[in-house]
């Protein structure tokens, strides 16, 4: 009997070796070797005839000697933990890494993974420092379903760690029963209360003051991880908003659901009795001659190696204390008189007399090895709290380290790259320059734009970290479609060099954030926002964007305090809250001038420069 071999391509690949694998015809059989398939022709049909025979391996003890048995595919559903959950992620704040290993562990314990908001979604997914604002602006929604549960991240871990689905009560960011849905309509009609008046140019705001003295992650969002990090809709929390009134850490532990509720009653409706107790009623000038700088050289250190080491509440309370010692106008002499200081508790009095008696504060001595490195990561543009821990834990201590084996984002490669240049200081003239060179190509593209630097520049700093440059036009329609074209001109100009974000949509403002360098030689690469703004905004986010930080803290506190929300974009009265959640946006109220925000608050205008604490 002769056979006939011919090799065949048009049978798929399949990689089982040496069986006849299937009947092609009567008497016609394939032989797989490899990823060959070989036709035999004029063979009998015998069943399935193997092409060589079995050999008999003896079997391996199942020890801790013996090696791993591969996983099958029938081995991806290991639990029921996220059965009947569908889940979508928001990404921002959470990174890459930690997405992949929950949408691993989601889908592993029975759970689905959708890439976006839609009607299968039972539970969005946040990081755990993110407000509900800025999460319904990321997804670009007014509100969520009623049987959409926003919950962060800490719920993710607790449910895998546990290995059975808890109740997200205490990891909500809205309640289940969320019957105040924000009408986008609703808003845009009282927003549209606020506009030009007849003949198409706005009243002009005082922003006098902006033309004498011209943004985290949010928060930097990541943007940048962790430079602003910030826990509910107008930036402070609760217990900040507790702190800042009384001046003393939150108590530690749990407290009773009474105790809760009436704590919350209190905050939301007490009224400050003395407005002075509030950073934003005082002036920054005041802690120009430090009477007490032998107590806040040795705290000062601790506020910085807190914020490294990502504990926000002890670096606020160290900051808060520093602030109020820098504003003391004598030296403090005694415990009893470091208590009676607006934003000193017991506890840092306690600290502050060690100073006083001893000269050092012990607390110095054990901070531990990892605050320098955690440092120099944290220095990195785009690198937060915890990163630098991440890649502390993986045994990283230095640049190089960063450089040769760290996974490094695209914004994290430009930080890295200009990190020197970023951690130095630019003198005042070099923020200025850089400032002329936005307001002239933004007046290429319209004469009558308003530009105005805010920041450190315009709060009157000898140097700057950066410049944050806002535009805007009077009559309120002119500043759209600006963005783009001037961000081409700068590009043009080779003035940009690197971009971090290139068009972050917040609302109806757009902003660029990137790196310039002025032309020349000798210039260094420095870090520049351009923040396009409407008019009917423009008094609010020149508020925001000048800062300070912890400016900027107390005045939106206050503004909780009075049933308000203070942001970047409005100041609304009538605020509904439920808890910590804002489930009425309220109503915008007019500012046609920064002085208008302070009036409505009922504290004194403050200029610029006395905003800096």
């Amino acid at each position: 009997m002769s056979y006939q071999v011919s090799l065949s391509d048009e049978v798929p690949s399949v990689t089982r070796k040496y069986f006849v694998q299937t009947e092609i015809g009567k008497q016609d059989f394939v032989l797989v070797v490899g990823q060959f398939w070989v036709c035999l022709s004029g063979m009998e049909a015998h069943g399935i005839l193997k092409a060589f025979p079995k050999v008999k391996r003896s079997k391996v003890a199942e020890t801790k000697d013996a090696p791993p048995r591969k996983k099958t595919s029938d081995e991806n559903v290991t639990g029921t933990v996220f059965q009947d959950v569908s889940v979508h992620i928001l990404p921002s704040g959470i990174g890459k890494a930690r997405c992949e290993i929950f949408q691993r562990q989601i889908t592993q314990n029975g759970g689905k993974i959708e890439d976006a908001l839609g009607p299968s979604v039972t539970h969005v997914i946040v990081e755990d420092t993110m407000d509900c604002e800025r999460a319904l602006r990321l997804l670009k929604v007014d509100t969520l379903p009623s049987l959409v549960k926003l919950v962060k991240c800490s719920w993710l871990s607790a449910c895998i760690s546990e290995k059975r689905l808890l109740d997200t009560t205490a990891h909500g960011l809205l309640l289940p029963d969320r019957n105040i849905p924000v009408s986008k309509d609703k808003t845009k009609e009282e927003t549209s209360e606020i506009k030009p008046i007849k003949g198409g140019v706005t009243q002009k705001c005082d922003f006098q003051s902006v033309h004498k003295n011209p943004a985290e992650t949010m928060a930097q969002t990541q943007t940048q991880e962790g430079k602003d990090n910030y826990r509910d809709e107008d930036g402070v929390s609760q217990s900040d908003l507790e702190a800042l009134i009384s001046g003393h850490h939150p108590t530690e532990g749990p407290s009773s659901p009474a105790t809760a509720a009436t704590t919350t009653t209190t905050a939301a409706t007490q009224q400050p009795s003395l407005p002075g107790k509030w950073v934003c009623a005082q002036s920054s000038v005041s802690k120009g001659n430090n009477h007490n700088k032998h107590l806040t050289d040795k705290l000062e250190p601790l506020a910085k190696a807190y914020t490294h080491k990502g504990d926000r509440w002890r670096a606020l309370g160290y900051s808060k204390a520093v602030n109020a010692l820098k504003s003391y106008h004598k030296p403090v002499t005694s415990y009893e008189e470091a208590c009676q200081i607006p934003g000193i508790g017991h506890r840092m009095a306690d600290k502050i007399m060690e100073i006083m008696e001893s000269g050092h504060l012990r607390k110095l001595d054990h901070m531990g090895e990892d605050v320098p490195v955690l440092e120099l990561f944290s220095n990195i543009w785009g690198v937060g709290a915890k990163t630098a821990h991440l890649w502390y834990q993986l045994g990283f201590r230095t640049l190089e380290d960063i450089r040769t084996k760290a996974t490094l984002n695209h914004t994290q490669q430009i930080g890295l790259k200009h990190y020197d240049d970023f951690l130095d200081r630019m003198p005042r003239d070099e923020a200025s320059a850089i400032e002329k060179t936005v307001r002239d190509a933004a007046h290429a593209v319209d004469p009558g734009l308003e530009v105005v630097a805010c920041g450190s520049y315009r709060r009157g700093k000898a140097t700057c970290g950066d410049v944050d440059v806002l535009i805007t036009h009077p009559d309120g329609q002119s500043h759209k479609g600006v963005f783009s074209q001037l961000l081409h001109i700068l590009h043009q100009s080779c003035f940009l060099t690197d971009d971090l974000v290139s068009n972050e949509d917040n609302g109806e403002q757009k902003k660029y954030m990137g790196v310039c360098r002025l032309p020349g030689s000798g210039w260094r690469h420095r870090r520049l926002d351009v923040i396009v703004v409407p008019y009917a905004e423009f008094a609010c986010a020149a508020l925001y964007f000048t800062g300070s930080a912890h400016f900027n803290r107390s005045m939106r506190a206050l503004a909780k305090t009075k049933r308000m929300s203070l942001s970047e974009h409005s100041l609304n009265c009538n605020v509904v809250r439920h808890g910590t959640a804002k489930v009425g946006s309220g109503t915008p109220l007019p500012t046609l001038g920064e002085k208008d925000v302070f009036i409505h608050l009922g504290v004194p205008y403050r200029e610029p420069h006395e905003r800096d604490w």
